[in-house]
């Protein structure tokens, strides 16, 4: 399980457009958008999996981060994008249980042909992507400082501050650090 870091950020880079299907409609007929996901003050795009031990320690930090950026008009949604052949846990059964569980206030999605990992550049889980309300990216940083155990309750809130900043004034902080995680489980071509 190689562990990456993000690169930093590419100020201003335009969301990438998806529409991936709702994993509750098993008629394939809703699907969720960066248009459908975003708060009037912008979106938060995570790629994220059940089974990386990184994302384990902080969901429940992701959680409320996203309830409370939700109070502030930030949208959330997040993309599982590894190969659920080689994961079987990360599948769809078990995304919905998760989400069920946790509680979830954003949609959980799966970007079955990994295309949306890779328009976005997302190289590991969790990985954050914060845009404003032009749909401009602002940050691409750490949720907080913890790594595969989460620190401590005391530990500063990176991402909810950076989005809370971007809700303020329409950028992100210009120093940020890298996200660290499990590498996204790409397919074998």
């Amino acid at each position: 399980m190689a562990s990456l870091n993000t690169p930093i950020c590419d100020f201003g880079r335009m969301a990438a457009d998806f529409a991936l299907a709702d994993l509750r409609d098993s008629g394939g007929q809703t699907f969720h958008t960066p248009a459908s996901a975003r708060g009037p003050r912008g979106l938060l795009v995570m790629f994220i999996c059940n089974h990386c031990p990184y994302v384990q320690a902080v969901i429940s930090r992701i959680v409320r981060d996203c309830r409370e950026l939700a109070a502030h008009g930030i949208g959330s949604i997040a993309i599982m994008s590894n190969a659920v052949e080689d994961f079987p846990e990360d599948g769809p059964v078990h995304m919905l249980r998760w989400a069920d569980a946790l509680g979830f206030p954003f949609p959980y999605v799966m970007d079955e042909t990994q295309q949306v990992a890779r328009d976005y550049g997302a190289v590991c889980t969790p990985d954050f992507f914060g845009f404003n309300t032009d749909m401009q990216l602002q940050y691409r940083g750490q949720l907080d400082a913890s790594r595969r155990e989460a620190a401590p309750d005391s530990a500063r809130r990176d991402l909810f501050e950076a989005m809370l900043q971007i809700v303020q004034t329409g950028h992100g902080p210009q120093e940020q650090i890298a996200s660290i995680g499990c590498s996204i489980k790409w397919r074998k071509r």
